[in-house]
């Protein structure tokens, strides 16, 4: 087991560059941290140049996100100004610090939920009653405590919301928050999704420059654990390697910085060519049918699909299966016509036979090199298996069971079927003990193949005026929808599922939707500041804010304590953070209704 400490408090480093004639200073946050023996230092953040400009920058930002200045939109978190204050004699001797919070993620989560006037719009949809906590409320615990420390609602109820300072913030009390509440919150909120993936359009459109001119689509799987599940959970090709467990399939739409517009379930057996018209329809009908270009990995393409598309007048960027390849043979052989446009990318454009679309052939070093690895890997462990084989024949003293050994050599190239078609695998009578002889050999026509076809691949489209390099960019921009979906599985903790209900199922995907557009809005707000663009590194150094009680006894001889809520001061390097972020930290905090104060 690996233990690390850190030894030290954070400091700044600098790096000094040269870049269009003049020195640039950029700024690290820096710690130390031990490895056992071992004292290293890790990056908190990059702070860039922190100049006067960049600072007013941020500022500016972080207004227009909350949409209102700093010391009016901290207002509501101080004690009521024009209280009359009189003085009173305290014990110092007996002063004290209790009830230790964590403050600064759940208080940078809540000021995101509140500049997408996420809870103006859930306290629209889900107006309150009788309840003794809004819906809205809950709802904000439930995606702030995703975004924060992803958990399942009992955690979320038993533990993580009473070590936090929501209580404070939202003004409920921990006796108010248990998991049937927040269970029932999935039941509320799950009806208003499309309302809300309508209002985040509309909101981010206002806090950023976010075209929708392009639009990403993938799909992925999210398995499901214990026993009862519902009827869209079902077995299927699962991207988590979790074979053995029942799924959903989660198909997700963005734009190409990542912001998220949308998103839908399907049962974890469908197909990915089987969503592609339910999704873009439903897109068009909630956003318009513009002259967007739906860009789409291989496993979308279909016959149907295409002429879907070209039908309806949609454009589209599309990759395509490996099998395509042989139809474009010629082409690749051919060593003309190819251009570079990275310095590991080539590309040659053809048009395609019917003059409706055309093809971009692809061909990337670093991406061969690491084909040409896994093919020699794949194919050096099924000659080992091969070679264990035929000794076992050779040295076998009665009939071997043909049968077992044909299923023994599926199996081995079952388990390395990258490489399992470069063999010619044969296994013949013959007089022997065994009564059998393996005969096998390696395919030069196929090695052949694999050297010319390693690192290359096909893209196509029916945008007949863009340029290669264009169509290229527009692709490699899928990479923003799969980042989505790393996010989701590791900072967010989409996975896996424990819940029975098919809607509460879709409830919790719903919140993990809603962590998400808090994350990217995090991620935009933090790179327009200057800070990098990891959102976890900066709710992890603001988690360590705390808010805390001040006990002071009264010093006229009677039991009676003054009790101050305030937040402790941070560290240099948070007061950094927070600056850059144009962030100000209150001080003194209002406990809720639910909580009385001694002496006050």
């Amino acid at each position: 087991m690996r233990v690390e400490a850190v030894v030290a408090g954070m400091y700044l480093r600098a790096t000094r560059r040269r870049k269009d004639g003049k020195v640039h200073v950029y700024w690290q946050l820096v710690r130390s941290v031990r490895h056992g023996r071992r004292v290293v230092q890790q990056t908190v953040a990059h702070l860039g140049e922190l100049d006067a400009e960049g600072r007013a920058r941020a500022k500016a930002l972080a207004e227009s996100i909350t949409g209102r200045g700093e010391d009016r939109w901290q207002g509501d978190l101080f004690a009521a100004a024009g209280e009359r204050v009189e003085p009173v004699a305290v014990r110092l001797d007996r002063v004290r610090l209790e009830r230790g919070r964590t403050f600064g993620a759940v208080w940078l989560g809540w000021k995101l939920w509140q500049a997408l006037k996420f809870d103006e719009l859930c306290a629209e949809l889900m107006p309150r009653g009788r309840e003794a906590v809004a819906w809205a409320e809950v709802v904000a615990i439930l995606v702030i405590g995703r975004l924060c420390e992803p958990s399942s609602e009992l955690h979320v109820a038993e533990d993580w919301y009473r070590s936090t300072a929501l209580e404070d913030l939202l003004g409920v009390g921990v006796e108010q928050i248990y998991d049937e509440r927040l269970y029932r919150a999935l039941d509320q909120v799950l009806p208003h999704k499309e309302a809300l993936e309508k209002h985040l359009v509309k909101r981010l459109g206002e806090l950023f420059e976010i075209e929708y001119d392009l639009l990403l689509y993938d799909v992925t799987s999210t398995y499901f654990e214990g026993s009862g599940a519902p009827e869209i959970c079902k077995r299927g090709y699962s991207r988590d390697h979790r074979g053995d467990c029942v799924q959903v399939n989660v198909a997700l739409v963005v734009t190409r910085e990542g912001i998220p517009l949308g998103y839908e379930v399907f049962a974890g057996n469908t197909a990915d060519v089987d969503t592609v018209e339910e999704i873009v329809e439903k897109m068009e009908s909630r956003y318009g049918k513009a002259r967007r270009v739906w860009v789409m990995d291989r496993g979308m393409v279909s016959a149907e699909n295409l002429a879907w598309l070209q039908s309806g007048g949609r454009l589209y960027v599309i990759g395509t299966p490996r099998s395509e390849l042989r139809r474009w043979a010629r082409e690749l052989e051919d060593k003309t016509n190819w251009r570079e446009i990275r310095e590991d990318v080539q590309v040659k454009i053809c048009r395609g036979p019917d003059g409706q679309e055309c093809f971009l052939l692809c061909r990337s070093a670093a991406r061969a090199e690491k084909e040409k690895a896994m093919h020699e890997r794949f194919g050096k462990r099924i000659e080992q298996g091969l070679a264990s084989l035929e000794r076992r024949i050779e040295k076998a003293k009665r009939p071997l069971e043909r049968g077992s050994i044909e299923r023994q050599i599926g199996r081995l190239l079952e388990r390395n079927s990258r490489a399992a078609a470069s063999y010619s695998i044969t296994l013949a009578e013959d007089s022997c003990p065994a009564g059998v002889k393996l005969h096998w050999s390696r395919l030069l026509q196929w090695q052949d193949w694999a050297s010319l076809t390693e690192g290359t691949y096909i893209l196509r489209t029916n945008i007949l005026d863009w340029s290669d390099e264009d169509l290229w960019k527009t692709y490699v921009q899928l990479t923003e929808a799969e980042a989505a979906f790393r996010t989701h599985k590791s900072d967010l903790g989409i996975r896996p599922i424990w819940h029975h209900k098919a809607d509460r199922i879709k409830a919790h995907i719903l919140v993990c939707f809603l962590a998400y557009v808090l994350w990217k809005t995090m991620q935009k707000w933090q790179s327009k500041a200057g800070l990098g663009d990891s959102p976890r590194t900066i709710f992890t150094e603001l988690s360590r804010i705390q808010s805390a009680d001040i006990v002071l006894p009264l010093a006229n001889g009677s039991d009676r304590e003054l009790r101050i809520r305030c937040v402790v001061r941070p560290e240099r390097e948070q007061a950094i953070l927070l600056q850059r972020l144009g962030l100000t930290l209150p001080e003194r905090l209002k406990p809720p209704t639910t909580i009385g104060m001694i002496g006050m």
